[in-house]
């Protein structure tokens, strides 16, 4: 019988903070639904980009080793079909330089470069909307702050410039809410953001280190 009592009072319980944090979002005002979708789309353009970049950042420890086997070889058409099998940024960089091999190594060289730039850019995609909205919901949350005081005051003026603190507190404490759901959004989105650049950075690296042991492989004959 306790125990019935008692889940039924943590439901009422629960229930009762639900409705209470739904009140509050309700009057946040309508700056409120703005910073909702935007924390919505910081969860959906932070797991896009993650589990994209995370793919790219595949890549087989042995790649090199057989590019190097099958030019080594003449085996160019298998090395190019290797590289679009593998599907990775590195991959598709790779193929490029293979493609012109027979050119000026600086021809290659550029190909190369032109080929990483564009996978960098499509890997940054969503990006700089991530880093906006790490800066501005806090902004949109202050600002909410800022026309929730501007209206308490004026509240307060109406009722005749008498000072009621239970009036201001009140006011104050919905005119907040707003600043704490943009940090909420901001948050996230700044870590969020940071943590992905951080993860193309790295990858970065690994495309210059292949790019270079290509171009080392392609050099191989000359210094024989």
């Amino acid at each position: 019988m306790m125990t019935f009592l008692q889940a039924a009072e943590a439901v009422a319980a629960s229930e009762e903070t639900r409705m209470g944090l739904w009140t509050l979002f309700t009057k946040g005002g309508w700056l409120m639904w703005p910073l909702l979708a935007l924390g919505g789309v910081t969860i959906f353009i932070f797991v896009e980009r993650f589990l994209a970049i995370r793919k790219a950042s595949v890549l087989d420890m042995n790649f090199m080793n057989r590019i190097r086997d099958y030019i080594s070889d003449g085996k160019i058409a298998v090395a190019v079909n290797l590289c679009k099998k593998t599907d990775t940024p590195i991959a598709r960089m790779i193929e490029k330089g293979i493609e012109r091999i027979g050119r000026p190594m600086g021809d290659v060289q550029t190909a190369i470069e032109n080929v990483a730039n564009l996978e960098v850019s499509k890997l940054e995609n969503g990006l700089p909307f991530l880093a906006t909205i790490a800066g501005g919901a806090p902004m949109i949350g202050f600002l909410g702050t800022v026309l929730g005081m501007v209206q308490t005051f004026m509240d307060m003026s109406a009722a005749g410039g008498t000072v009621d603190l239970g009036l201001l507190s009140s006011g104050m404490y919905v005119a907040m809410v707003t600043t704490v759901m943009g940090l909420i959004v901001g948050i996230p989105a700044y870590f969020g953001y940071n943590y992905l650049v951080a993860r193309i950075e790295k990858l970065v690296f690994q495309m210059e280190a292949n790019s270079i042991a290509f171009m080392d492989i392609l050099n191989q004959p000359v210094q024989k």
